[in-house]
C-alpha cells in the first residue's frame, strides 16, 4: 500500500523534535530581526533574542559573510588532515590561543558540533592519561542538572532526562560519578553566605572523589555557565577556583564546558572565554570545548582547545591522536570562522555584548525582581540571560509540569514579537519540573533593541500571565 503526504503545508520531511509535524519556518532575516512563518501565519518582525542555541553572533545576513566565503574557497576545499592538513586551521587555532590569556592554551582541535567537541574531549583526556602511564584512570566526574551533548559519551556524563532515554546503552555508571549541582537559587540554604555554600559544594566534589578512589578520576567536567539544562547559573565566587584547585590536588584534569556559554559571548575583557569571569590569575582549564558562536551559524564548526599539560604529556609520549573524524579541521569551515571572528575582534563587538546583554540583564532584574509576577529570578552574564518562572515567589514553587509553562511563555512571547528557548528541568532534570526561558541574542544588539527586547518579553509574559489567571492556575 502506498502512502500519499499530506498535502497540507504542515508536514514535514525532517526528522527532528515532532516528526510529522513543519515547526515554524524562518523566511529571511536582517541584524537581530527574521520574518518566520507560523501556522499559514507570516511574522514579519520577530526580534531573534536567542539565535537558534546561542549561536548567533554577527546576526541574521551579515553583509561580509558571502565575500569571506569567496575569499576561503580558493585556498581550501577539503583535505582529511590525518594526511594533508590546511593553514586555516592552523590559524585558526593560533588566533582562539592568541586571543586567550597567555598560557591557557597550546593546540586546538576543530570538529563540527559541540556534542563532537566533548565526544573528543572524553576520548582525549583517556589517551592523556595512557600516555602519562596511568591507565586506571578511566572516571569522568560530572554534575547533577547537566547536559554536555547527544552522543553516547556526551549523554553520559550529563545528567537529564534524555540521558534516561538511552541509559540502558551509556557508559556504565561507575564511570561517571555525579557531584551536586552549583544553583544558589534552590540550593543555597537561607542563612547560609555564598562562601559557605561553596565550601559545601567542593566539600561535595571532593566526596565524591575519594569515594571513587582518585586514582582512578581522570576529569571533572562543568559548563562554566550552564545553558539548557539550568539556564545560566552563574558560578559563585570561589567555585570554580575550588574545583581546580580540587583538580591539582589529586591530578585529575579540569574540563570546561564553553560550547554555549563561550567564544565571546560572556567575556569580560573583550576576548573569548567566559571562565575568566571566574577563575583566578594564573588558573586555567586544562581542556575546553567550544563551538555556536564560533562560526555564527554561518558554517558548523566547535572545538576542543588543549592546555599545555596535555598537549606536552603527547609531546612526550606517541606524538599521536588516536583515530579522528572526516570533517575535523575542515579548512574552509576554519577560514569561514577565522574571519568571522576577526571581524567581531576589529569591532569590538565581544566587548559590545557582554555590556548590553548585562544591561538587558539588569533591566530585566528592575522590571521583575521584588515585585509581584511569576519571574522567580533572572540570572547570567554577558549575552546570556534566564528567567525563571515559579507559581510562587516567595517559597519558589514552581508549575506542574503539565502545564507546561515554559513552551506557553514562549508561544506568548513569540506572538508579542519576541523568539527566545524554552525549557523545563531546571528544578529536576529528570522529572522535568521547573520552567525557564533564556535569551541569548546578537552580538550586534544595541541600547534601543535592549529597549524593544524587554518591552516585547514584558508583553508576552503579561498576556501569559492574564491566561494563567483566567483558568484559576496562579493569581
Amino acid at each position: 500500500m502506498t502512502i500519499s503526504p499530506k498535502a497540507d503545508d504542515s508536514q514535514s520531511y525532517v526528522f527532528q523534535s515532532v516528526v510529522d509535524q513543519k515547526p515554524p519556518q524562518v523566511l529571511k532575516g536582517e541584524g537581530i530581526k527574521i520574518v518566520v512563518k507560523k501556522n499559514g501565519k507570516i511574522y514579519e518582525d520577530i526580534i531573534d533574542a536567542v539565535t537558534g542555541a546561542a549561536v548567533g553572533a554577527l546576526g541574521w545576513g551579515d553583509k561580509d559573510i558571502p565575500q569571506f566565503m569567496v575569499d576561503v574557497l580558493p585556498t581550501h576545499t577539503y583535505t582529511y588532515p590525518a594526511i594533508i592538513g590546511n593553514e586555516n586551521s592552523e590559524k585558526l587555532a593560533k588566533f582562539y590561543i592568541d586571543h586567550s590569556p597567555k598560557g591557557a592554551f597550546a593546540s586546538a582541535l576543530w570538529c563540527c558540533s559541540g556534542s563532537e567537541s566533548n565526544e573528543n574531549a572524553i576520548k582525549i583526556i583517556k589517551q592523556y592519561w595512557k600516555e602519562r602511564g596511568q591507565p586506571k584512570k578511566n572516571k569522568f566526574i560530572s554534575r547533577d542538572s547537566s547536559y554536555h551533548g547527544y552522543s553516547i559519551a556526551t549523554l553520559s556524563i550529563s545528567e537529564n532526562a534524555r540521558a534516561d532515554e538511552f541509559s540502558d546503552i551509556l557508559l556504565d555508571t561507575k564511570l561517571t560519578p555525579k557531584m551536586p549541582v552549583c544553583y544558589p537559587y534552590r540550593h543555597q540554604k537561607d542563612g547560609q553566605s555564598e562562601e559557605e555554600y561553596v565550601q559545601e559544594l567542593i566539600d561535595a566534589a571532593e566526596k565524591v572523589i575519594l569515594e571513587n578512589d582518585p586514582e582512578t578520576i581522570c576529569s571533572i567536567t562543568v559548563e562554566t555557565l550552564p545553558g539548557s539544562s539550568l539556564g545560566t547559573v552563574p558560578p559563585p565566587k570561589g567555585y570554580l577556583p575550588g574545583l581546580r584547585r580540587l583538580c591539582d590536588k589529586y591530578d585529575i584534569l579540569f574540563h570546561l564546558d564553553e560550547v554555549m556559554c563561550g567564544t565571546g559571548r560572556s567575556n569580560p575583557n573583550g576576548g573569548l572565554n567566559c571562565w575568566e569571569n571566574f577563575l583566578e590569575p594564573g588558573q586555567f582549564p586544562d581542556i575546553q570545548t567550544v563551538g555556536k558562536t564560533l562560526g555564527s551559524g554561518y558554517i558548523t564548526i566547535a572545538g576542543v582547545l588543549i592546555g599545555p599539560k596535555i598537549k606536552a604529556a603527547y609531546d612526550a609520549g606517541s606524538g599521536m591522536v588516536i583515530g579522528g573524524h572526516t570533517y575535523a579541521s575542515h579548512g574552509f569551515n576554519c577560514g569561514v570562522s577565522l574571519k568571522i571572528q576577526e571581524k567581531i575582534m576589529r569591532l569590538g563587538l565581544t566587548k559590545n555584548i557582554f555590556n548590553m546583554g548585562n544591561l538587558m540583564g539588569q533591566k530585566l532584574k528592575e522590571t521583575y525582581l521584588g515585585k509581584h509576577n511569576i519571574i522567580g529570578d533572572v540570572r547570567g552574564i554577558g549575552g546570556f540571560w534566564t528567567c525563571e518562572i515559579v507559581k510562587n515567589k516567595d517559597t519558589k514553587q514552581w508549575f506542574d509540569k503539565k502545564l507546561d509553562i515554559a513552551h506557553r511563555a514562549q508561544d506568548c512571547l513569540f506572538e508579542a514579537g519576541l523568539n527566545v528557548v524554552a525549557m523545563q528541568g531546571c528544578v529536576s532534570n529528570k522529572t522535568g519540573e521547573g520552567d525557564f526561558v533564556f535569551m541569548a541574542p546578537s552580538f550586534i544588539i544595541t541600547t534601543g533593541d535592549v529597549d524593544e527586547i524587554l518591552k516585547r518579553f514584558t508583553a508576552g509574559i503579561s498576556a501569559l500571565e492574564k491566561e494563567l489567571i483566567k483558568e484559576g492556575e496562579w493569581k
